[in-house]
């Protein structure tokens, strides 16, 4: 079965476009683009290149995917976007291509949740299974942890890392990196315990939950200074403990506290 394009939409010659994608009234869809099998485009939206979409993505009317970096130091190098599968991409979101100063793609995962006016700059990394509420914001070099949830109104300070599990508030301003299964929220953002209902939702055991929280006390509650705090969660035999403990000795940023 061929692609379904309206009449009234521009697709170059140059882009790919895979068995049943459907594309929407007035869409325009650049070189370079490739989408996938059964992903749907909807009305009005603007894809340029070089941009790949997987396959079952649902992108909304109105998006803008892949247009040129927000960088006064992008000299037009070939940057892209990358964007896995099954993702829902609601209506208004900007989602920009990487830059030659980083790895020079952004990317986002699969099965992930996008909710209306998101905006992904330049470079950020988002994992699988997030859930971006209306209008989150991020900003350049921004990494997302598989699982996360931001509220709506979370803006995301540049080269800010946030951790798997973790959920923000409405409203978060958040200039330092965000620990896997913290909630954060406030302007600047501050910790507030671990997600232990979405810990509870994703199939982690009472055992499993209670060990995060016991981490998020070491971290937080025991008045132990940062470096003493990480080594004693990084000698834990733990699974999702070392996670935290490896997520830490990689923050460059430092931790919200």
């Amino acid at each position: 079965m061929s692609a379904r394009i309206h009449p009234t939409a521009l697709v170059d010659p140059g882009a790919q476009l895979d068995a049943d994608v459907e594309v929407g009234a007035y869409t325009v869809i650049g070189a370079g683009v490739r989408i996938g099998a059964g992903t749907r485009i909807g009305p009005h939206c603007v894809i340029e290149g070089p941009t790949s979409l997987g396959r079952g993505n649902r992108v909304w009317q109105f998006c803008s995917l892949g247009g040129a970096p927000q960088d006064k130091k992008y000299r037009d190098e070939p940057t892209r976007l990358e964007i896995g599968d099954g993702n829902t991409i609601r209506e208004f979101c900007t989602f920009n291509r990487g830059t030659a100063q980083d790895a020079g793609v952004t990317r986002v995962g699969n099965d992930n949740w996008i909710m209306a006016y998101v905006h992904l700059a330049h470079d950020c990394q988002v994992g699988d299974h997030t859930i971006f509420a209306n209008n989150a914001q991020l900003a350049g070099h921004v990494h997302v942890g598989d699982w996360a949830i931001l509220g709506g109104f979370t803006v995301v300070h540049q080269f800010v890392r946030i951790g798997a599990h973790s959920m923000s508030a409405m409203g978060a301003i958040l200039f330092k990196d965000l620990p896997p299964y913290v909630t954060c929220g406030g302007n600047p953002a501050a910790p507030h315990g671990i997600n232990a209902e979405g810990l509870k939702r994703r199939g982690f055991t009472p055992a499993r939950v209670e060990a995060v929280r016991r981490a998020y006390k070491t971290l937080y509650k025991s008045q132990l200074l940062f470096e003493d705090a990480r080594r004693e969660l990084a000698g834990q035999d733990d699974a999702d403990v070392r996670l935290l403990a490896g997520f830490l000795a990689a923050s460059s940023r430092g931790i919200m506290r």
